[in-house]
């Protein structure tokens, strides 16, 4: 469980690690397995290893199982498992409700309007979301929210997700991340894409920051 004031604490200086948690984020949902295997080597001693394996436990939900499995292994070749608290007998109930304030941090206001229109789409991706992405996953303390979100913006802007990219922006602003780092996470990306791909999720960004 998130501790309630990790959920929406302030992040207000895009230093080299969270720079370098960033990029790596966007390599490890679109990169091909040499881009991901240097990438990790450098993150070795440029990140923190825990911040790692969260970015890796989490790939999953934006790139799926597949690339999340994948960089585990490479991550693994070069760095042993590092302790990170997981009790298997969770309860459903108690991944739930963290998974409920969680996501309510990161939509804010449309979090009602989120839920609803999901379950709409299939009550069991609303079950999954809120238990298994947000409950069990975004909701660990070994990272905080607003650098999950930031690593988020990233694997969206980085696999042309642009619906989800769009909540992001708004989830990293509303997990407390100051808005010049949410400029500079987008500015580093961008060198990551291509010239109209960056375009795109600049314009993006600046809808989202002038609102």
């Amino acid at each position: 469980m998130m501790p309630p004031d990790q959920r929406s604490a302030n992040l207000s200086v895009f230093d080299d690690a969270t720079r370098a948690l960033v990029r790596l984020s966007a390599v490890v949902t679109v990169g091909d397995e040499g881009d991901v295997r240097d990438a990790l080597a450098a993150a070795v001693t440029d990140i923190p290893a825990l911040w790692t394996e969260e970015l890796l436990l989490q790939t999953y939900l934006f790139a799926g199982f597949p690339r999340s499995l994948n960089a585990m292994r490479e991550w693994r070749r070069i760095h042993p498992a590092v302790e990170s608290p997981f009790t298997p007998g969770e309860t459903q109930a108690a991944a739930r409700a963290d998974g409920e304030e969680t996501c309510a941090v990161v939509y804010g206001s449309m979090y009602r309007r989120l839920r609803d229109n999901v379950r709409a789409l299939h009550p069991l991706l609303d079950e999954r979301m809120v238990v298994d992405g947000y409950g069990m996953i975004l909701s660990r303390p070994q990272l905080d929210l607003g650098r999950r979100e930031l690593c988020i913006v990233a694997a969206c802007a980085a696999s042309g997700q642009d619906r989800q990219l769009h909540s992001h922006l708004h989830g990293a602003r509303n997990a407390g991340v100051a808005l010049d780092v949410i400029d500079a996470a987008v500015d580093d990306v961008a060198t990551l894409l291509s010239p109209e791909r960056a375009k795109t999720v600049r314009l993006l960004w600046a809808r989202v920051r002038g609102k």
